[in-house]
């Protein structure tokens, strides 16, 4: 059954974009999937050879990726969702994230750390919950060990964080480690420091267990941190992001512009500038800016001034339902009622031709 693989495009990053998911307890998958592997993999577009192997020999892995795609996916909306790229993959069945990909742009740089971070987490989150064969709770965290508090016991599951910093490595990478020329090593690079970003966030939580919680013994395992604990890093990368030029050997990079310091492998590097992403531009895979929801009061990129590209912007007054004169009740309810609402929105005005712009 193919339905899962028809509603995936096979862009750039690494992996996907999913369009039209399949719920989770779909039972296509283990009749279709898992029992025609090969079939399904041999019939996926995009797929380079190193990847259609880790399909075959793993098919179970293939869902917990769609999940992986939908979890970056919204991490990244989220953490661009005050910009004038709010890094939206698809508008009426144009797949514009993969315009924006085909840049060496700050953009491209973010997108290709958080689609890898979001394999190493929904790989890593499959093996905890017993979904894949290949895989369970880190083994090495067995026994007795000591910290800075004393001794404890591992316990529980710990998040088999190195198995999914292995995957990802694998099927991220393949379609890079094909060729050597900028592009691949910009974004093995930003790949890397996708993955890295996530297992930076994996900490050790314990139980204490005595009289009245006394702690005489610990239980403790290792667990990520939510997806966003991940994307806020990156996006502090995205912000800091250093532009680089390949050395005269082709062997690697080096800053653009001496006065900047030496990326470091936590770094997200780019080659090229970004677009303004102020008109609808096909080429550069921009919806443009027309229509989007703008601060008046913000002095930030979601001003008005700031994402309306100096077009000026219309309001509007809406009404709106809202919960208010919230009381708390003991024990444990609180009681609102509905308020009225009446709010000025604030929406970029278009530019005078919205047409899409295409240079090729």
């Amino acid at each position: 059954n193919m339905n899962f693989l028809s509603g995936i495009w096979w862009s750039l990053p690494l992996v996907l974009v999913w369009t039209t998911p399949p719920p989770v307890t779909s039972s296509w998958w283990y009749m279709g999937a898992v029992g025609s592997s090969r079939v399904m993999c041999d019939n996926v577009p995009g797929l380079v050879s190193r990847q259609r192997q880790l399909c075959r020999r793993h098919p179970e892995a293939m869902l917990s990726i769609g999940r992986g795609v939908a979890a970056w996916t919204a991490e990244c909306q989220h953490q661009f969702r005050r910009h004038r790229w709010d890094c939206n993959a698809l508008e009426r069945g144009q797949r514009l994230l993969g315009r924006v990909l085909l840049r060496s742009s700050r953009e491209s740089a973010f997108v290709h750390a958080i689609s890898s971070a979001g394999v190493v987490f929904a790989i890593t989150r499959a093996c905890s919950q017993g979904e894949l064969k290949s895989c369970s709770c880190d083994p090495k965290k067995q026994g007795s060990a000591k910290d800075s508090k004393g001794h404890f016991d591992w316990g529980g599951c710990s998040d088999n964080i190195d198995y999914g910093l292995r995957f990802a490595r694998a099927f991220v990478d393949a379609k890079e480690r094909r060729g050597k020329d900028a592009r691949a090593l910009m974004n093995l690079h930003n790949n890397r420091a996708g993955r890295k970003a996530v297992k930076r966030f994996v900490t050790q939580e314990c139980k204490c267990h005595g009289v009245s919680g006394s702690c005489t013994l610990r239980t403790c395992w290792l667990a990520m941190a939510d997806l966003r604990r991940t994307g806020d890093y990156l996006w502090k990368k995205y912000n800091g992001a250093i532009q680089v030029v390949m050395t005269q050997d082709g062997t690697g990079f080096t800053v653009a512009n001496k006065r900047f310091k030496k990326p470091t492998k936590n770094d997200l590097v780019y080659f090229e500038s970004s677009p303004d992403y102020c008109i609808r531009d096909r080429d550069v895979g921009s919806l443009g800016t027309a229509g989007r929801v703008c601060n008046q009061s913000s002095r930030g990129m979601d001003s008005c001034e700031v994402m309306c590209c100096g077009r000026g912007y219309d309001t509007s007054r809406v009404s709106r339902m809202t919960k208010c004169e919230c009381k708390f009740h003991w024990c444990c309810a609180v009681h609102c009622q509905d308020c009225l609402e009446v709010v000025d929105i604030h929406t970029c005005k278009a530019p005078k031709s919205a047409a899409w712009i295409s240079r090729t």
